[in-house]
């Protein structure tokens, strides 16, 4: 039997996590609920869950549609709070963006980033760098550099990316866990290292170069319920091995579900 102490405990806990999903409901932002913020504009469907990380210059930052944006993510226009930074939009989102936990958007400059972007967690992204010109000065007391940022729509930033001051990124690169990126990336390119090199592009006569080691995953059949996809997870080991003829993906159970309709 439990003792008194751990039944309290057990209860205690309960309560706890109770009290912190009602917290993350009510605290995450949206166009109806901006909390504190007043945002330039929070698109239709647009979530900042609870708890946000440091976000100030909101007058001048633009959130697209659909775009989620994870715990503790700081969102900054301007170095710092209560500037006068002028007429214009200084960092934008666009649609169906996705910033992971912990990530950082930083846009001392322009900052803008295309739509369906998805971003890992603890990516950063910024448009200002320290300088270190005079040997005798501490460096974070010289006035930093600053460069606008554009990352192309359809662009996947692996967890821990680094994006600096000046970078443009084309569309639908793909930036490797852990980069540091600046400069020009062309569209259709991989880019890995610190700093970050072109891995493998595509091009229109000859594909992904350096070709792909793995073939493409192969899409759910249309027409497939929620409903089989549990069935065939549930389905033992050797049923779903190479030769077995029902392989997962392959196209054989999957169609035979979709069939059952």
């Amino acid at each position: 039997m439990p003792s008194i102490r751990d039944s309290l405990s057990a209860l205690a806990s309960r309560a706890v996590h109770r009290a912190w999903g009602w917290a993350q409901r009510t605290g995450a932002v949206t166009a109806e609920r901006p909390g504190p913020y007043a945002f330039r504009r929070i698109g239709t469907g647009t979530r900042l869950a609870f708890p946000q990380g440091t976000v100030f210059g909101t007058p001048w930052i633009e959130l697209g549609d659909h775009c989620i944006v994870g715990q503790e993510v700081t969102l900054t226009a301007g170095m710092m709070p209560d500037l006068d930074l002028g007429p214009d939009t200084v960092l934008r989102l666009g649609n169906g963006v996705v910033l992971g936990r912990g990530s950082h958007v930083i846009a001392d400059t322009s900052v803008t980033v295309g739509d369906d972007v998805f971003c890992g967690p603890y990516v950063y992204i910024t448009s200002t760098n320290h300088s270190y010109d005079d040997p005798d000065e501490p460096v974070g007391k010289q006035w930093p550099r600053t460069a606008p940022v554009e990352i192309g729509s359809g662009s996947w930033l692996g967890a821990g990316a680094v994006v600096l001051p000046g970078a443009r990124l084309g569309r639908n690169v793909v930036v490797a866990a852990g980069s540091v990126v600046r400069g020009e990336v062309p569209d259709h390119a991989v880019v890995a290292g610190a700093p970050a090199r072109v891995v493998r592009r595509w091009e229109p006569e000859a594909g992904w170069q350096p070709p792909l080691r793995t073939p493409p995953p192969v899409p759910v059949p249309e027409g497939v319920t929620p409903e089989q996809l549990a069935a065939l997870g549930r389905l033992p080991a050797q049923e779903g091995a190479p030769g077995s003829g029902t392989e997962r993906g392959s196209g054989g159970t999957l169609d035979s579900a979709a069939g059952e309709r």
